[in-house]
């Protein structure tokens, strides 16, 4: 099953946000609600989600469930 919900943690401040994950298209950048941050994602990783979310973002789930070799944000 696929989670849509990830907490993204800001390595600078430490606020936790809940937040929705889309599923059509990848969040490269995500502006932090407590200190202003714009957080992108660490290298190798390819979305805010897969580097500072407690879970990764949906095809990075796909591929772990299946094996089949899906790659993040619609390049399958």
């Amino acid at each position: 099953m696929i989670e849509l919900k990830s907490e993204i943690t800001c390595p600078t401040c430490g606020l936790k946000k809940l937040e929705n994950m889309p599923t059509e298209a990848c969040w490269f950048f995500y502006d932090c609600k407590g200190c202003g941050v714009k957080l992108r994602p660490n290298a190798g990783d390819c979305c805010v989600f897969c580097s500072f979310g407690t879970i990764p973002c949906p095809p990075i789930q796909e591929t772990r469930a299946d094996r089949k070799g899906a790659t993040c944000c619609g390049g399958r």
